[in-house]
């Protein structure tokens, strides 16, 4: 069976366009920095983690808790932190965004701690 140059050169553009598109947003100096912060730590059970959403039309960084009655935290693009999604002595976080589970969009797993 004989393939068509057109449809290689579609299938090669439309690899690199879907590539292109999630490598396009940075991850702000200060969400890198907390990162740092935590590989400077012990490994955490389960390993610290980072993802990025879209949250009420804007980008949203967010560190899931990792032990015990600690909080979650949601960071929105400058670092602010907007609130605790989950975790705390009752697991339903601070109260302060209690919908961000149901409409958070668009997951990247910005990072994964891979230290054994």
């Amino acid at each position: 069976m004989k393939h068509s140059p057109i449809l290689y050169l579609l299938l090669t553009l439309l690899f690199f366009n879907c590539n292109k598109e999630e490598g396009s947003v940075k991850t702000p100096d200060c969400i890198t920095q907390k990162i740092a912060a935590i590989q400077k730590e012990e490994v955490r059970n389960p390993p610290a983690k980072v993802y990025r959403y879209t949250f009420e039309g804007k980008t949203v960084y967010f560190f899931p808790q990792y032990c015990c009655d600690f909080f979650s935290e949601l960071y929105d693009d400058e670092c602010t932190l907007i609130c605790a999604p989950n975790g705390g002595i009752t697991g339903m976080g601070d109260g302060k965004c209690s919908g961000f589970f149901a409409e958070r969009r668009n997951e990247i797993l910005v990072w994964e701690d891979d230290r054994k």
